[in-house]
């Protein structure tokens, strides 16, 4: 038996101490540390970040002495107050910032670029800086470059909360299509935040780039006729929200992203029926989004109606916004084929 749900008929409502309490690695790195970072010996940056990011968290353990204290204590390494990693896919980087996370005592935070953007806009700048500024670590995955308002509106926000002694981390990728390697990343990150720059320390990571393989070809769409079967099967005594996607894409309008955590709370798996190329660019914001809180969760997926290396527009896909879209692609790509694989197996 399946527990049907509709997540267009949800309307979470959360308080800003929940919307803090959900600034957490997602479950894929709910338990990495840096021992289970696997260095590859020919990329010998893997290990020197490893080793950096481990002397940043003794730093957050062990504050600098003040007063007299500092004077007289012995002299350790310079340590800055903010770290950035720099590096293309799948070179580990959420890995070490995650591990770094676990590894830093609180009150911190970890979340995306864009749960912070939320973030700032559910409370309001000034009292997200009030809330944040007493943390001993905030923690930024995926520092969006693409977006001059947005990196403008981070780069504010960081830099007071350095200024109130938080210790700050990012990564950030570079763009599908740009040129160069991974230090083109770092160059556009400290130009944009040039206000921090000298307070950040850049930790170069090289390895495989996965930025030209292109997007993984998606399973096949199911026909409407054949998805209340497939959901059988592969969700049995399971609770699963089934939507009409165009419905579901005019309630996103009505939630606030900040609350997209929850409103997938409690859901092992999703059904869209129908599913119809995005062509406005806020409605592709928010589904991109939607799919990041789906991805955390690892919630399967079945869907009909057009690929989803369809979902956006070609345009979208060479516009501004392309490193998002790629995300989301690749993100649901995977999760739909999990969905898919588990039923036919």
């Amino acid at each position: 038996m399946v527990k049907l749900e509709q997540l267009s008929a949800r309307m979470p409502s959360v308080t800003v101490d929940e919307l803090l309490k959900g600034f957490y690695p997602s479950p894929r790195f709910g338990s990495v540390s840096f021992a289970s970072y696997r260095p590859d010996p020919a990329q010998p940056s893997q290990t020197t970040a490893v080793r950096a990011m481990e002397q940043f968290a003794d730093s957050i353990k062990t504050p600098e002495p003040k007063g007299l204290r500092r004077l007289f204590a012995p002299k350790k390494p310079a340590v800055r107050s903010g770290f950035y990693l720099d590096g293309g896919f799948g070179v580990g980087k959420t890995h070490l910032l995650a591990s770094l996370w676990h590894a830093s005592p609180g009150p911190k935070a970890f979340g995306t670029f864009v749960e912070y953007t939320n973030l700032v806009g559910a409370l309001s700048f000034r009292k997200t800086v009030e809330a944040l500024s007493s943390y001993k670590l905030v923690c930024i995955d995926e520092f969006e470059l693409d977006d001059p308002g947005d990196t403008v509106l981070m780069s504010r926000l960081m830099r007071e909360l350095a200024d109130a002694g938080v210790k700050l981390a990012a990564t950030s990728n570079t763009l599908p299509g740009s040129l160069g390697e991974g230090r083109f990343a770092a160059v556009d990150f400290q130009r944009e935040i040039q206000v921090l720059a000298d307070q950040f320390e850049v930790v170069r990571i090289d390895g495989e780039d996965y930025r030209h393989r292109g997007l993984p070809a998606p399973p096949a769409p199911l026909s409407n006729s054949d998805l209340d079967s497939a959901m059988k099967a592969e969700f049995d005594g399971k609770t699963v929200a089934v939507d009409d996607f165009v419905t579901l894409v005019d309630h996103l309008a009505a939630v606030h992203p900040s609350r997209y955590r929850q409103l997938v709370d409690g859901i092992d798996g999703v059904v869209w029926r129908d599913v119809k190329t995005i062509t406005e660019q806020s409605v592709a914001l928010r589904f991109v989004v939607l799919a990041d809180r789906l991805y955390d969760r690892d919630v399967p997926i079945l869907a009909s109606g057009v690929p989803l290396d369809s979902l956006f527009s070609p345009e979208m896909m060479a516009g501004g916004y392309l490193k998002k879209y790629y995300r989301a692609v690749s993100r649901l790509t995977a999760l739909a084929r999990e969905g898919q694989e588990q039923e036919v197996s």
